[in-house]
């Protein structure tokens, strides 16, 4: 029994720390840190990171939460198919938003291109869940490795060892997710293929 709930505690820490949110960060750092981006000046780049995390993690995390709290639901219960709508409808705003003023500032296309990737998967898993529930937080980590996939073909560099680092990360959050009985195995795998595709054509194609 005791062994049971260390297991669920571990899943519900891999869910929270992965949260679906953290992509478009996750992929400025690594822009910041691996491209020619890494020659802007660090205050620059803390502002860029700041404003993202505004708004692509902070303020969908915070309307979502006041939302299910309106609703007096807990997490399992905003998760039923039914209810994401909402909680997609305000990230999708979020996203949309972050976009809006990254273009208006006229940041690199990169840095916005990190952003729209996400934005891409948040539309598509939206639009699925109309018919299937389908993982979000697995659809990060596809993003994560349609997005590396994208900018290894445009910068030129390996990415296998990456890629393999991001695929366990991706077992071991299905895997959580599954052990939550918040998803089935085809969900997980589902997620994970539709941020892959959705972040690689939206880095290549815009």
């Amino acid at each position: 029994m005791i062994r049971e709930k260390e297991i669920i505690f571990a899943a519900r820490i891999m869910s929270m720390v992965f949260t679906p949110f953290y992509l478009p960060i996750v992929g400025l750092i690594a822009l910041f840190s691996f491209s020619y981006l890494s020659i802007f000046p660090w205050m620059y780049k803390l502002q860029v990171l700041v404003m993202v995390y505004l708004f692509t993690i902070l303020m969908p995390t915070v309307m979502i939460h006041l939302y299910r709290r309106y609703q007096g639901w807990n997490l399992i219960e905003l998760g039923l198919r039914e209810r994401r709508m909402v909680p997609y409808v305000i990230s999708i705003i979020c996203y949309f938003s972050c976009v809006y003023v990254m273009e208006r500032l006229h940041f690199p296309h990169f840095m916005a291109a990190i952003v729209i990737a996400g934005l891409a998967v948040q539309i598509v898993c939206a639009l699925i869940n109309v018919w299937w529930k389908i993982s979000t937080h697995t659809a990060a980590i596809g993003g994560m490795a349609g997005a590396l996939f994208a900018f290894a073909e445009y910068l030129g560099f390996n990415p296998v060892w990456w890629l393999c680092l991001i695929f366990i990360v991706a077992g071991m959050v299905g895997t959580s997710r599954m052990i939550l009985r918040q998803h089935s195995l085809g969900q997980v795998v589902g997620g994970f293929w539709v941020g892959f595709v959705c972040a690689a054509a939206a880095i290549l194609f815009l």
